[in-house]
């Protein structure tokens, strides 16, 4: 994979900080190996996704996110993402942490708290998805720990600053074969600290190298991490939030099973000060982006910057989730 390294997470801390530290200083984006996730449980979360995506659209529209509420969890179309003013070619299912609703979160009212939507049709996907959001977790405090030592921080500065409460949200996309100029998701940049991808073996995820455009060609058995605005910010800079997007042209169907581990729901985000590369032939950090934000500005909650951007993802659904 040019300019996309693959990092075993069994060579020892230093060695895999100094690799993540140099992926996340240069494309932002690496994958890793060694990371102790069941071949049976991924084995187990393709072939229940693409039962989940051959459902009769009535089954599905029982379970569709607007039925979610403020939660935000449930089935969406084809088109019903919208990205970068672009609607997706793909149709996907949202999860997040599994909160009853006597949680004080979800009795306060919280947007993107609360109970998963499962179709009756699929009982066993209920166990496969809430396996796979606590593997995803543990494998995203392992990595955020790298990231800490890269950064020269201690291997536990994320969780007693950032994620002592993380967001999770785990997505399942699924993207028809596209032509050319159909794109499944236009340019953009993931919101928050981290995201833990599993691809199948379609290919069509592209990134937006130094010198263009880079194919991140799927391998078995690993998984493509890549930052979010969040840890730009966090860095002051010194790692790029980098655009990607994706194009379906394998001729077949293609499943995606991103994970995004992001701060504490309430957490501020600090801009702390880091040596910078020396004119790393890129754009000024956080100036020049793909949606014209400069995410040093934005002063709040992780919250508050979630929710102004997935209202903008499903505008539709803006009156669900602001009610």
């Amino acid at each position: 994979m040019p300019g996309i390294p693959l990092i075993d997470l069994r060579d020892g801390q230093a060695m895999a900080a100094r690799a993540i530290d140099a992926a996340c200083r240069d494309t932002g984006f690496f994958c890793v190996t060694g990371h102790g996730v069941s071949p049976d449980l991924i084995d187990s979360l393709h072939k229940t996704a693409r039962s989940l995506f051959a459902l009769p659209p009535a089954a599905k529209e029982r379970v569709e996110m607007s039925v979610g509420g403020r939660a935000w969890r449930g089935w969406f179309p084809l088109g019903g993402e919208v990205t970068n003013g672009i609607p997706d070619r793909k149709e996907g299912y949202y999860f997040g942490q599994e909160l009853p609703a006597t949680d004080q979160r979800v009795r306060d009212g919280w947007a993107l708290h609360g109970a998963n939507l499962f179709p009756q049709e699929l009982p066993e996907l209920r166990r496969i998805v809430l396996s796979w959001i606590a593997e995803m977790t543990r494998l995203g405090h392992l990595v955020l720990e790298l990231v800490g030592l890269g950064l020269g921080l201690s291997a536990d500065w994320f969780q007693n600053n950032l994620t002592a409460d993380p967001t999770v949200l785990f997505r399942i996309f699924h993207y028809p074969a596209t032509g050319p100029g159909q794109w499944g998701v236009a340019e953009h940049t993931d919101y928050g600290l981290l995201t833990l991808l599993l691809q199948d073996d379609c290919g069509g995820l592209q990134v937006k190298g130094r010198a263009g455009w880079v194919d991140v060609a799927p391998v078995a058995n690993t998984f493509v991490c890549n930052i979010g605005d969040m840890l730009e910010r966090m860095t002051g800079g010194r790692y790029r939030s980098t655009a990607h997007r994706v194009h379906n042209t394998s001729g077949r169907d293609r499943l995606s099973f991103p994970f995004f581990i992001d701060p504490s729901w309430n957490a501020r985000v600090p801009i702390l000060a880091f040596e910078q590369q020396v004119d790393d032939g890129r754009e000024a950090p956080g100036i020049q982006r793909w949606d014209s934000q400069n995410v040093f500005d934005f002063e709040g909650t992780y919250g508050d910057y979630l929710v102004a951007k997935v209202s903008k993802a499903f505008p539709d659904l803006v009156h669900v989730i602001s009610a």
